[in-house]
């Protein structure tokens, strides 16, 4: 068996690809820029944690220790106009420390593209690709196009369209051929590369039995989830930038990583070859088809059994920063608003709906509200309110809850997320609860650290409808837990 070492493993693919390399008896180290991110996942504890960024070369080169397998799974979406940049960068200094360290091989997983000239982002995945080619580490690069899962942001980009658009105005790629694979092809794929022997390098185009045009594959969407026929007008002009825009607006996944996902689809992206069977055999039953992948990340999605999401991974420009402790943090002035309330329910009751909150569920206080903001936050290119949830009912840290995240949540007692709206500053919203006098207590703090003039302004312009918003949230939430109280007798 191997010791493989994961990037990217606080990511849709990476955060699958860890538990399937120990299931299958390697060894497993995951390279992560926050170690806290996996703490909550079933199997981190089976797994080795090494802390490094991949453009830091001594921290890589020491990750990447006695390692045999290293996966590749880093790339920028949305990350602004420097991205490939930092791409390229990365990459190089991965390539050398996994030189310097003995690294037998790296597996790569990039875009399946055509030839010529290529979208800023898939220029980038073929770049980085080949720098790992030309390396001196033997390097195996696979090349995908859509990838269905539940969970993956290609996969929820087409769920949405479909589910919502029962008519829809399209631009051309709607008509382009692609051939899309299954994330459960794509992990098998990923998991034999550590085990297949012999000095491989080169790149293998890997994709389901289908090739389909996205019109079709709304089709067929539409036919595996029981829904009506869809109505499908091309409209010629709607630019990729366009596009990218109405995908945001009509689906949870933000302008931003839109566009790169739109830009991929301009051109055909169809396997030339399958010659990765030759070292990779397929399984008996055949790769998995499109209508099966969907209908297996529906079911999934209906059990509330979505592993990752492509939400997982860090959202480019959100906050990092730690939650400041006390009104006197180094960083600057504080404005916190503190609310608390008895509840007529035990604990347990109270903490499934704290763990419950958002998605679904709301958030207990003027729901229009709630949907302007988000509405506005799509405006100004932020993630808006439509992510959602993961799971329904549990939260683990780095899960996203609409347009926050999970910073910290100590089960039974305290729930912390972070903000990842556009704001001009870092803001923080903490739900927790306690007993005192024999009764429970439900607490909430709202924190928020400006950023110049203007966040000190946008304090004071939204107080008031801070007043109404958070003001409401602790009676209903206790409402809540009393209603869960008396459904369970």
């Amino acid at each position: 068996m191997a010791r493989c070492l994961v990037t990217g493993a606080t990511g849709y693919l990476g955060g699958r690809l860890g538990p399937e390399l120990l299931a299958a008896g390697h060894d497993v180290r995951c390279m992560v820029r926050s170690p806290e991110r996996l703490r909550d996942l079933p199997w981190a504890g089976q797994a080795e944690i090494a802390e490094a960024d991949a453009r830091d070369a001594e921290d890589t080169a020491a990750a990447l220790g006695g390692v045999d397998t290293a996966y590749y799974l880093i790339h920028t979406m949305g990350g602004g106009s420097g991205f490939a940049a930092a791409d390229r960068e990365a990459a190089r200094t991965f390539a050398a420390a996994a030189e310097r360290a003995g690294v037998r091989r790296i597996v790569y997983l990039g875009g399946l593209a055509p030839g010529g000239k290529l979208s800023p982002h898939m220029s980038s995945r073929a770049e980085v690709g080949e720098i790992f080619l030309r390396s001196a580490v033997p390097t195996v690069a696979l090349r995908a196009a859509m990838i269905i899962g539940a969970g993956s942001a290609s996969f929820e980009m087409l769920r949405y369209l479909t589910e919502r658009l029962p008519v829809m105005t399209t631009p051309r790629w709607v008509h382009t051929l692609t051939q899309p694979i299954a994330v459960r092809d794509v992990l098998r794929y990923l998991v034999a590369w550590a085990s297949v022997p012999g000095e491989v390098n080169r790149a293998f185009d890997i994709g389901g039995p289908d090739v389909l045009t996205y019109a079709a594959m709304m089709h067929g969407y539409a036919a595996v989830a029981g829904l009506p026929h869809r109505l499908i007008i091309p409209v010629p002009m709607l630019t990729p930038s366009l596009s990218s825009l109405w995908v945001g607006l009509v689906t949870p996944v933000p302008a931003t990583i839109a566009r790169p996902l739109v830009e991929s689809l301009r051109d055909p992206a169809v396997c030339r070859e399958h010659d990765i069977a030759r070292y990779v055999p397929d399984p008996p039953e055949g790769l998995i088809g499109f209508r099966e992948a969907v209908s297996r990340a529906l079911h999934k999605i209906r059990e509330a059994d979505v592993a990752t999401r492509w939400s997982s991974a860090s959202t480019p420009g959100a906050p990092s920063d730690p939650l400041p402790t006390d009104p006197d943090w180094a960083g600057g002035s504080l404005y916190v608003d503190r609310r608390s309330r008895p509840v007529d329910a035990d604990p347990d009751a109270l903490w499934r709906v704290i763990e419950g909150i958002g998605g679904e569920n709301g958030w207990y206080s003027l729901p229009v509200a709630w949907r302007v903001r988000g509405v506005l936050d799509r405006l100004v290119g932020g993630v808006g309110l439509r992510r959602g949830r993961r799971d329904p009912r549990r939260l683990r840290v780095g899960d996203t809850v609409d347009f926050w995240r999970v910073e910290e949540v100590e089960p039974g007692r305290l729930l912390r997320l972070r903000a990842e709206m556009r704001l001009p500053g870092l803001a923080w919203l903490e739900l927790s609860q306690s007993r005192e006098n024999g009764r429970t207590v439900y607490h909430q703090r709202a924190v928020f650290h400006p950023h110049g003039l203007l966040g000190h302004l946008y304090w004071w312009l939204i107080s008031p409808f801070h007043g109404l918003i958070f003001g409401r949230m602790p009676r209903n939430v206790a409402a809540a837990a009393l209603r869960d109280v008396v459904g369970t007798e």
